[in-house]
C-alpha cells in the first residue's frame, strides 16, 4: 500500500506551507459556517478543493512560486510583530534611532549621555542622547 501510494505522488507537488495555511483557514471557516455564517461553508469547500489541487499537482514549479510568495508575505507579517516585540523586550536596556540618511533603525544601549552613532549600512554618523 505504501509502495502504491508512493508511486502515485511521485512527480506530484505534495504538501507544503501553504497548503498547510489554506486547510487550516477551511477548517476554521467550516466551524464558523456551520455555527454562524452557512455562506462560510461554501468558502471553506472551495478552500480545501483548492488545497487538495495543489496538493496533487504536476506543475511543481507554480506551486513553489505560489508557496514562496505566500511565504514573503507571511515573513513581512512576522517579521513587523517579532520587531515589536523586540523592541519592547528590549525598552529598558536599548534605544531605537532611525538613520537620517537611509532611515535603517539602528539600536543603542541605554543611560550613555551624548553620543555618536554611526550607520553601518551608509557609515554617516550623527549624535543623539541614549
Amino acid at each position: 500500500m505504501k509502495a502504491k501510494l508512493q508511486q502515485f505522488m511521485m512527480g506530484r507537488y505534495g504538501q507544503d506551507d501553504l497548503c498547510r495555511f489554506m486547510n487550516i483557514v477551511s477548517l476554521v471557516f467550516l466551524v464558523l459556517g456551520m455555527v454562524l455564517i452557512q455562506q462560510l461553508t461554501g468558502f471553506a469547500v472551495a478552500l480545501m478543493i483548492m488545497g487538495i489541487f495543489r496538493m496533487f499537482s504536476r506543475n511543481v514549479n507554480k506551486r513553489e512560486q505560489e508557496n514562496k510568495a505566500y511565504l514573503r508575505m507571511k515573513n513581512k507579517i512576522t517579521g513587523w510583530f517579532s520587531k515589536r516585540v523586540r523592541r519592547i523586550k528590549d525598552h529598558k536596556t536599548h534605544r531605537y534611532f532611525n538613520c537620517p540618511s537611509c532611515k535603517k533603525t539602528l539600536r543603542v544601549p541605554k543611560g550613555k549621555g551624548k553620543i555618536s552613532i554611526t550607520c553601518p549600512q551608509c557609515r554617516t554618523s550623527f549624535e543623539k542622547r541614549s
